[in-house]
């Protein structure tokens, strides 16, 4: 069965490296760009806390369910935020895309297409998976427009999923992009690419 090993991912646009506790007082530096742990459905770690939200995240990889990366930024050569592989089921396989965030100055750029597309090519071309599975806030309908922009299709909601780090709690709607659907899902994300950094 295949295992979540560290892996560096990079194209033109972007470079996904192995997220590590060097990379901590960065991530703080691109979650303030925009404050974004005020947002009450972002995972962006509070002034401080950049270092125990990348020790957690090790500690998922650690455990076999997670792969976090720090996003490096082509062109400016700065860390401008997160992303990771988590809820890793090595039996099908079958693997979410999540704890995503940018600093607000890349959030609606060609960063999260160019960042989506690695992870895709990843889960399925290197890892063999038979689905790729968001999961997101009903309430964050920025988000939800955002994978559906990727190619994903909605699966449905669960209801009362998770408590927001707030303790309320939050339906969780669910998209994935299963294998078949791959290689037009492929297509689609290089000709939005193309456009969006053109």
């Amino acid at each position: 069965m295949p295992v979540l090993s560290p892996v560096r991912l990079e194209d033109a646009f972007v470079t996904l490296e192995p997220l590590t506790l060097a990379h901590a007082p960065a991530l703080e530096a691109a979650a303030a760009d925009g404050e974004l742990w005020n947002l009450w459905f972002t995972s962006a770690p509070a002034p401080g806390e950049a270092a125990a939200y990348v020790t957690k995240a090790l500690e998922g990889h650690a455990a076999g369910i997670m792969l976090p990366f720090a996003v490096r930024e082509k062109s400016s050569g700065e860390i401008v935020g997160t992303t990771r592989f988590y809820d890793y089921v090595p039996e099908l396989p079958r693997v979410a895309i999540g704890y995503t965030w940018y600093a607000k100055r890349w959030q609606k750029s060609h960063l999260n297409t160019a960042c989506k597309r690695l992870l895709f090519q990843h889960a399925f071309d290197t890892l063999g998976c038979v689905a790729v599975e968001f999961h997101t806030d009903h309430r964050n309908l920025d988000s939800q427009r955002a994978i559906e922009r990727l190619g994903a299709r909605r699966d449905g909601v669960l209801r009362a999923h998770k408590r927001r780090p707030d303790g309320t709690l939050r339906d969780t709607v669910c998209f994935s992009v299963i294998a078949s659907e791959w290689p037009d899902v492929s297509r689609w994300l290089t000709m939005r690419l193309e456009r969006l950094a053109g």
